[in-house]
């Protein structure tokens, strides 16, 4: 069984394994492109236009946050089935992570869904939008990992609490504020 950071180096290797090129087969040394399913990939890299999408990981306890970010055309946002699309591309995400981590570490990567995806779309012009959408997946395999705890605000409220009593009420010799 692989410890909990042979997990996170795999799927971190994983992820850089996705970076903008890898789809094209003469920029891979084995000769072999990888597809991810970003738009990204559709065309030629140098000769079509550049469409600006792509992905990242963050990891938080035994939860793996893949953050998906694109840049998409007003109307697209508006038409039928745009959530539902974004929604497909975080699974697509999530699915060769999975094939990717396979092939890195040869073990098998567990991904559960936690909760419902988060999308973000702010308007960046009258023509273009940015599009940010996050999903939690709780990752199979991970042992000794802690939940994050609720914010422990009142054991820091109570530590400030107590070092603002420690000042003394005696104003120094050479203060010329008024008493």
């Amino acid at each position: 069984m692989a410890t909990t950071l042979e997990i996170i180096r795999g799927i971190a290797q994983a992820a850089a394994n996705a970076y903008d090129g890898t789809h094209v087969d003469s920029y891979n040394a084995d000769g072999k492109g990888k597809k991810v399913g970003l738009k990204r990939e559709e065309g030629h890299p140098i000769n079509d236009r550049r469409v600006i999408d792509g992905f990242k990981v963050k990891f938080s306890g035994p939860i793996l946050t893949v953050v998906y970010q694109s840049e998409i055309r007003l109307k697209d946002v508006a038409q039928n089935g745009f959530e539902n699309e974004i929604v497909g591309m975080i699974a697509k995400i999530a699915s060769f992570l999975k094939k990717e981590y396979k092939s890195v570490t040869g073990n098998k990567l567990t991904l559960t869904k936690v909760g419902e995806p988060r999308i973000l779309v702010q308007k960046t012009s009258n023509y273009r939008s940015d599009v940010q959408a996050q999903c939690d997946y709780k990752i199979g395999g991970l042992k000794d990992i802690e939940e994050i705890l609720e914010p422990s605000e009142d054991r820091l409220d109570a530590a400030v609490r107590k070092f603002l009593a420690l000042k003394p009420n005696k104003r120094p010799s050479n203060d010329t504020r008024k008493k």
